[in-house]
């Protein structure tokens, strides 16, 4: 069964609106990359952040306030008359909601545990349930007002990015007719002080794919698709998914799982290797995943497929990585937006010798005009929790 992405509302800090990001996309913008003091106690870091003044939260669902799902009402907002359209048609009980996340509300959580330990109270109205990593799956069923099946899928980097493939098996096997798909993740504390216990934060900007790469910038975002059957521009071809379990925090270093998730994505779509147009790679600018990513790709595509990580210009957006890297798929792709320009590759431009050639692209790189253009994004998680999504135009 052949499903469709519709409609996009995104925000991240690439900007607010699908307008405003594909423009800062396409021309390599880092505005949204900027120093942080609060988020590590010892020293300012680098982190994509969004900028944008975001939306209340209804009085009905104040229950569910909290900054993620405040990104996720602003990137619904611009879906919401699409969504609406297919509840007229179809009812609430046959639109199923698929998130991802990883850090849900713990934001506030934070805020909250800090002023208990200094006045030794909760704040008022504060209820942990804000920070249950599934109030983002649960704020957007009560948002729309949607029946249908609700949750959120938490597998850390690929949370956002496996929720395509539920929300179409959700589609085919008849639980629904449409699905509300994506993903927000918010920059706290926990995060960043986790990632700098591994020591994977990068000093400055990152810098993916380079001899010199240090490790990452932590991102923040949210993207909202609308899927369904009823056709439109942009297609989702196909999902490849994977578990490798080679460790919890490290990926396998020939990249046998990522690999194997990318060979399935392109055995859904019917494709060949060398039918994908552009891959947008995972590239995180760590030294083992964009080693093991290097090989994973040069294994299955080779060193012709135009490529390049978007993650330094967002940062890593962690569970909402997926849906907003599919984001900069479909702006590819989508007639409306698309130029024929690629994301670019941001970088040093100082290959590393132990990772495979790959083609990178610049600034200003044009895909090769044709009637049918597809498109690869990756999405690799701890745990050897892997995703692979295809979307095409014209297939």
């Amino acid at each position: 069964m052949k499903v469709y992405l519709n409609a996009l509302g995104v925000l991240n800090p690439l900007g607010r609106g699908k307008r405003e990001v594909a423009h800062n996309l396409f021309r390599g913008s880092r505005e949204g990359l900027v120093q942080r003091c609060d988020l590590i106690s010892d020293r300012a870091v680098r982190v994509g952040a969004v900028r944008s003044d975001l939306p209340e939260v209804p009085a009905r669902l104040a229950h569910l306030e909290c900054r993620n799902n405040r990104l996720a009402l602003a990137a619904l907002q611009e879906i919401e008359a699409e969504v609406k359209t297919i509840i007229c048609h179809v009812g609430a009980n046959r639109v199923a909601v698929v998130m991802g996340t990883s850090t849900s509300g713990i934001a506030e959580g934070e805020a909250a545990l800090a002023q208990r330990i200094a006045h030794g109270a909760w704040p008022e109205g504060f209820h942990y349930t804000r920070q249950e990593i599934g109030s983002l799956g649960r704020f957007v069923a009560e948002y729309l007002g949607l029946d249908g099946p609700a949750y959120t899928i938490a597998t850390a980097c690929s949370s956002s990015a496996k929720a395509f493939a539920s929300a179409q098996r959700l589609i085919e096997a008849g639980l629904c007719d449409a699905a509300v798909v994506g993903g927000a993740d918010t920059l706290c504390r926990m995060t960043l002080n986790g990632f700098d216990s591994l020591d994977a934060l990068s000093k400055d900007y990152c810098n993916p794919f380079s001899r010199n790469r240090d490790g990452i910038n932590i991102g923040e975002g949210a993207a909202m698709f609308l899927m369904s059957t009823e056709e439109s521009a942009v297609s989702l071809l196909g999902v490849g998914e994977s578990s490798d379990a080679y460790h919890v925090s490290a990926p396998h270093p020939e990249g046998d799982g990522a690999a194997l998730a990318m060979r399935r994505a392109l055995e859904a779509a019917n494709l060949k290797p060398g039918e994908i147009n552009y891959i947008n790679l995972h590239g995180t600018a760590t030294e083992l995943n964009d080693a093991m990513e290097g090989r994973a790709v040069s294994k299955v595509f080779g060193d012709r497929t135009p490529c390049s990580s978007t993650k330094s210009m967002t940062g890593h957006m962690l569970g909402a990585a997926g849906a907003n890297e599919a984001a900069f798929l479909w702006l590819t792709l989508e007639p409306e937006f698309a130029t024929g320009l690629a994301p670019p590759h941001l970088w040093d431009g100082e290959a590393d010798p132990a990772i495979p050639p790959l083609n990178l692209v610049p600034v200003a790189f044009r895909i090769a005009s044709r009637d049918r253009v597809a498109a690869l994004s990756n999405s690799f998680a701890f745990g050897g929790s892997n995703a692979a999504v295809v979307l095409g135009r014209g297939w």
